[in-house]
C-alpha cells in the first residue's frame, strides 16, 4: 500500500483541531487553533499551513485532507439555512404539522414544537399517486407541477427544492420525472429528492430529512467549494474528503448532494478515534469521553466498533426531550451530547442554585482567562483557579491565561451571590460539571441496558483528561486510558477512520411472502452504488466489504429492530435463518421472545467499508530526555487534600513503562491530565497513559 501523508482536520465551537499524518516518515504532527466562527476556513486555512510549516513539508506534499464540522447542526440549530420550496404529493401539504401526531410532554399545557423548516406558504402539492407495492396509481400531472415550482421560484424566490411523494421509496419514477422538469427550467436551482437522500418508509420522517437536507445544501456546497478553492491557492492538489455522521468518509461531491448526512461528522471522528484505540489497546469495550470547548461527547464502543443508529434529532427544542425536535433518516453514530465544554459558562439561576452550561463562551470572546473579553466565569476559568492548568503553558505557550481576572469574575458572579468563597464557587463549578457529564453518561449506559462496570473510559479533547478521573470515580469504573496527543484525538479519528457508506431500501413484507428476486437486485443495487462511491474516495475495489441488515418486527408492532442478515443471494431457504437472528436480537433487547405472531421485514441495510489506514502512532517530537519528565511543582486543589504541593510531569518525556504515583499533573499542548491522590498511570507500548483509579 503506498506511504501517503495526510490531515485531519476537525472544526470544534471552540478550537478547530489538526493532525498531520506522514505515513512516509512514521511521524505524527498536532495543532490547534481557535475557531473563527464567522468563516471557519480561516482557521482551517491558517492551521493547515503552520502545520506544515512545523512538518517542514509544502503544501503540495500532502495526499488528502479530511474534514468534519459542525456546520450543518449549527445551521438549523439556529435556523440560517436556504428558503426551501416543498413540493408534496396532492393532499399531504401538511405532513411537516401533522408529523406523528404524538406530544413529547403530555402535561404540558404550553408545550412548543419544533418550529418547520419550511413554512406553509412554501409548500405545494401535485396530483400523482404510487401504491405501497410500487404501482402507479395515477400519473404524475406534469402541468400543475409546473405551475407550482413557478410559484415558488419566480414568485416566492426559493433557494432550494424539496420533492417529496407519496411511496416514493418503492418506486422513485414521478421523482425522478420532477427533477428532470426542474433541471429543464430550473438548472441551477438544488433539488433533494426524498427517495435518494432517505429510501425508507415513515413520510413524515422522510419528508423532513428531505426538507432538511435542501435546508442547509447551498450553504454546505458554497462552503465546500470555497474551502477546496483556498487549499489549492495555499498549494495543495491532492483531494478533499469529509467525514459521515456515521464514521465513514466520503467525496466533497456526495457530501454536497447529501448534506444532512454529515450532521454529527465533528462528533464521529471522536467515537472512530476511540473504536481505533479500542483495538491498539486490546480494550474492548470503552466508554468514549469527548470533552472540547463547547460540548461533552459520550459514546459506548462495544467489541471494538460504536454503537450506530439509523435516525437522529436536530434542533431539539428541549434537549433530552425524545420527540421535541426534527426527526431525520440519517446514519449516526450513537452518541450522547451535552453543553458540558471548557467554555460552558457559570450562573446562578433563578431558584438561587449554581449552574453550568449549555451556554458557551465559545472562541469569541472564549473563557475569562484568555483575555479576549469574557465576562461570565467558565469551566476552564475554574480548573485555572483550582491549579489543573498552567497560565504559562496553554497550548504549549502560545496564551497565557489570566487568574486575576478568573478570581475576580468568579468573586462578582458567583461567589457573593451565593454567599461562598471564591474557592467554593469555582469547586462548585468543577464538581457541577463533573455530575452533568456523569448522569448524562449514566442516563446512555441506561437506555442501553448496558453495566457500567464492564467499561473502561478513554478521554480526550482539550478538557477530557483534567475531568475525566473525577467523572470515572463518579461512575464508579476502575481504569482510564488517556492518549498521547489527546487534545486532538478527534481529528486523528478522520484519519484512522475507513472509507464507509450505509445505504437503505425500504422494502416492507412477511418473512413466508417476500420476493427474493426483488430483494436480491436491492442488495446488487446498492453494492455498485456503495463501490462506485467508495472506489472514487481511493478504496480498492477487492478490498471492499459488505455488511447486511434488516429492519423487522412482528406484524403490528409500532418499532422495529435491527437483525443480521446472511452474506450471498438469499431465498425461501433463509427463512429459518432470519427468523433466529430476529428472535436473538429480540432476546438481547427485551430478553424474552414471542414465537406466534408473524414477523415482517420494514428495511434492508448495506454498510459497506474500506480497510482502514494503517497509521504509526509516533508523535513528532514528543519524547525528551528521562531528565526532564518531572516540570516541577504548583499548588493545586483536590477534595482529599485541599490546595497541596503538586508534581507537575512533561508528558512528551515518558517512556513505555514510567508510572506515576497521584496526585500529579501530566502537561501537554492541546491538554492536561489530573491524577487525583489515590491513582495510578503506567505507560504503555503507544504511549497512552493508563491510570487505576484505585490503586
Amino acid at each position: 500500500m503506498k506511504k501517503r501523508i495526510r490531515i485531519g482536520v476537525d472544526v470544534g465551537g471552540t478550537f478547530t483541531d489538526f493532525v498531520l499524518v506522514d505515513e512516509e516518515r512514521d511521524q505524527i504532527f498536532t495543532g490547534k487553533q481557535l475557531t473563527t466562527p464567522s468563516d471557519p476556513s480561516a482557521a482551517i486555512l491558517d492551521g493547515v499551513a503552520r502545520l506544515l510549516s512545523d512538518a517542514g513539508l509544502s503544501p503540495t506534499a500532502v495526499d488528502n485532507i479530511v474534514h468534519g464540522t459542525t456546520l450543518i447542526t449549527n445551521t438549523i440549530i439556529e435556523r440560517t439555512g436556504a428558503k426551501v420550496g416543498l413540493v408534496s404529493t396532492l393532499g399531504h401539504r401538511d405532513t411537516l404539522e401533522m408529523a406523528k401526531e404524538i406530544r413529547y410532554d403530555l402535561y404540558d399545557l404550553f408545550i412548543e414544537s419544533p418550529p418547520s423548516l419550511v413554512p406553509r406558504f412554501l409548500r405545494e402539492s401535485v396530483a400523482e399517486r404510487i401504491s405501497p407495492d410500487g404501482e402507479i396509481l395515477l400519473e404524475f400531472d406534469e402541468g400543475g407541477f409546473k405551475n407550482s415550482l413557478r410559484k415558488l421560484v419566480q414568485e416566492e424566490n426559493i433557494e432550494a427544492l424539496a420533492i417529496c411523494l407519496m411511496h416514493s421509496y418503492r418506486n422513485p419514477v414521478h421523482e425522478q420525472l420532477a427533477k428532470k422538469i426542474v433541471s429543464k427550467l430550473y438548472k441551477d436551482l438544488p433539488v433533494t429528492l426524498s427517495s435518494d437522500v432517505a429510501p425508507e418508509i415513515r413520510e413524515f420522517e422522510r419528508t423532513s430529512t428531505a426538507c432538511a437536507n435542501a435546508y442547509v445544501q447551498p450553504l454546505m456546497q458554497s462552503y465546500l467549494k470555497r474551502l477546496d478553492k483556498r487549499l489549492k491557492a495555499l498549494g495543495h492538489d491532492g483531494t478533499l474528503y469529509i467525514m459521515l455522521s456515521g464514521g465513514g468518509i466520503t467525496t466533497v461531491r456526495d457530501a454536497e448532494a447529501y448534506p444532512i448526512r454529515l450532521i454529527e461528522s465533528g462528533p464521529a471522528a471522536g467515537a472512530m478515534a476511540a473504536s481505533y484505540y479500542s483495538t491498539l489497546t486490546d480494550t474492548k469495550n470503552l466508554i468514549s469521553y469527548d470533552m472540547g470547548g463547547t460540548t461533552a461527547k459520550m459514546c459506548l464502543i462495544d467489541n471494538n466498533r460504536p454503537d450506530r443508529k439509523y435516525d437522529f434529532e436536530a434542533g431539539r427544542v428541549r434537549r433530552f426531550a425524545k420527540g421535541s425536535g426534527l426527526p431525520l433518516k440519517v446514519s449516526v453514530v450513537d452518541m450522547i451530547e451535552i453543553g458540558a465544554g471548557g467554555g460552558s459558562l457559570a450562573s446562578v439561576d433563578q431558584m438561587g442554585l449554581l449552574k453550568v452550561g449549555p451556554r458557551s463562551a465559545g472562541s469569541q470572546p472564549g473563557p475569562v482567562c484568555y483575555g479576549l473579553g469574557g465576562k461570565d466565569p467558565a469551566v476552564t476559568d475554574a480548573d485555572l483557579y483550582l491549579g489543573y492548568l498552567n497560565p504559562d503553558y496553554f497550548l504549549g505557550g502560545q496564551m497565557t491565561l489570566n487568574l486575576e481576572k478568573v478570581e475576580k469574575s468568579i468573586e462578582e458572579t458567583l461567589a457573593k451571590p451565593l454567599g461562598l468563597t471564591v474557592l467554593e464557587a469555582a469547586v462548585g463549578i468543577h464538581n457541577v460539571v463533573n455530575e452533568n457529564m456523569a448522569a448524562a453518561t449514566r442516563m446512555h449506559l441506561a437506555e442501553k441496558g448496558r453495566d457500567p462496570r464492564k467499561y473502561d473510559m478513554i478521554a480526550f479533547g482539550g478538557a477530557g483528561p483534567v475531568h475525566a478521573c473525577h467523572m470515572a470515580r463518579l461512575l464508579k469504573l476502575d481504569n482510564v486510558i488517556v492518549p498521547l496527543g489527546a487534545g486532538v484525538t478527534s481529528a486523528l479519528g478522520f484519519l484512522v477512520a475507513a472509507p464507509a457508506v450505509d445505504y437503505v431500501r425500504s422494502y416492507v413484507a412477511r418473512l413466508e411472502q417476500i420476493n427474493w428476486e426483488y430483494l436480491n437486485q436491492l442488495f446488487c443495487d446498492m453494492e455498485d452504488e456503495a463501490r462506485s462511491l467508495l472506489t472514487e474516495a481511493g478504496a480498492d475495489n477487492e478490498d471492499i466489504t459488505f455488511e447486511r441488515k434488516a429492519d423487522m418486527r412482528h406484524v403490528g408492532q409500532g418499532f422495529e429492530i435491527s437483525v443480521p442478515v446472511p452474506d450471498g443471494e438469499l431465498s425461501g431457504s433463509h427463512v429459518d435463518e432470519l427468523r433466529l437472528n430476529f428472535f436473538d436480537s429480540y432476546r438481547n433487547l427485551f430478553e424474552r421472545t414471542v414465537t406466534d405472531i408473524a414477523i415482517e421485514t420494514m428495511s434492508w441495510r448495506l454498510a459497506a467499508t474500506a480497510p482502514i489506514p494503517n497509521i504509526t502512532l509516533n508523535f513528532k517530537g514528543q519524547k525528551g530526555s528521562v531528565d526532564s519528565k518531572l516540570k516541577g511543582q504548583r499548588s493545586v486543589f483536590f477534595s482529599e487534600t485541599g490546595f497541596a504541593p503538586c508534581d507537575v510531569y512533561n508528558r512528551y518525556a515518558f517512556f513505555e513503562g514510567d508510572t506515576v504515583e497521584g496526585p500529579a499533573i501530566i502537561e501537554e499542548r492541546e491538554s492536561t491530565t489530573v491524577m487525583p491522590p489515590g491513582t495510578r498511570a503506567k505507560v504503555d507500548e503507544s504511549l497512552n497513559l493508563r491510570i487505576e483509579l484505585n490503586a
